[in-house]
């Protein structure tokens, strides 16, 4: 679904991205982690074509990112921000009709009745009863979700994430990263989230990519990746790891003074 190669972005002078290599497979979830500043959403622009490639190459679908139009590649690869949805004056199913837009013609009209799929999704998101509430009057949860229920509507093949969950306190991080994650097991979606939380990132993720000043350090598994060594390298403090009692994945432990 996505390969990256030799990847390189410069702004001026100062080089944000050295030459990054990778490949995420077809509905594969796979996740960018890092500190602040270490490139991730950068690179998740790079991904979704908003930066054009410069140096290196990034493909998707087998085809250079570039070469999509942008309403093309709309069609099949969607975007979900840390706060996508400021308030706009629209209500919420109205802000979810908007990810049909890739499909409509110029006169806002589209071959098929979308309704059914639209109040499928804000049903399936536990939005019916918010469907006529105006996005400003929707708490930080609420607003999160009714960006997600936009990017559903796009029916995308592609998502990309970057960090979705930043603006959410635990138990709506938990409940929107399961929303995606049932969501991405249904329908096969390849998943590509950038998250500053290791500890989510190890309970959704299949695979983790790590970014350090622009620079790929590792690939590979949580197990694989989580570890002491790793983190204490990346990230400057050295923690305790251990497995979650339930999933078994590896969980990060903070020690102050480090």
């Amino acid at each position: 679904m996505i390969d990256v190669k030799q990847l390189s972005y410069k702004i001026k002078d100062q080089a944000i991205l050295k030459e990054i290599s990778f490949q995420v497979a077809e509905g594969e979830f796979f996740g960018i982690i890092g500190p602040n500043g270490s490139g991730k959403s950068t690179l998740l622009r790079q991904l979704s074509g908003v930066d054009p490639v410069r140096s290196g190459e990034v493909r998707l679908g087998g085809k250079p990112v570039g070469s999509y139009s942008r309403k093309e590649l709309a069609k099949w690869l969607a975007v979900l921000q840390q706060d996508a949805l400021p308030p706009v004056g629209f209500t919420v199913r109205e802000v979810v009709e908007m990810g049909r837009f890739p499909f409509q013609n110029w006169l806002g009209e589209e071959k098929e009745d979308a309704d059914a799929l639209i109040t499928a999704i804000l049903q399936k998101l536990e939005l019916t009863a918010l469907a006529e509430r105006a996005i400003e009057r929707l708490s930080g949860g609420e607003r999160q979700r009714a960006a997600l229920a936009k990017v559903m509507a796009q029916q995308p093949g592609l998502l990309l994430l970057d960090e979705p969950t930043t603006f959410l306190d635990i138990g709506y991080q938990i409940q929107m990263m399961d929303y995606i994650a049932n969501w991405q097991k249904e329908t096969g979606l390849t998943t590509v989230a950038v998250l500053h939380d290791l500890n989510l990132a190890a309970q959704y993720c299949s695979r983790l990519l790590v970014i350090h000043d622009g620079r790929a350090v590792a690939v590979g598994t949580p197990e694989q990746i989580l570890t002491s060594e790793l983190i204490a390298q990346v990230y400057g403090t050295t923690p305790i790891i251990l497995k979650h009692p339930v999933s078994e994945v590896p969980q990060v432990l903070l020690q102050p003074g480090q």
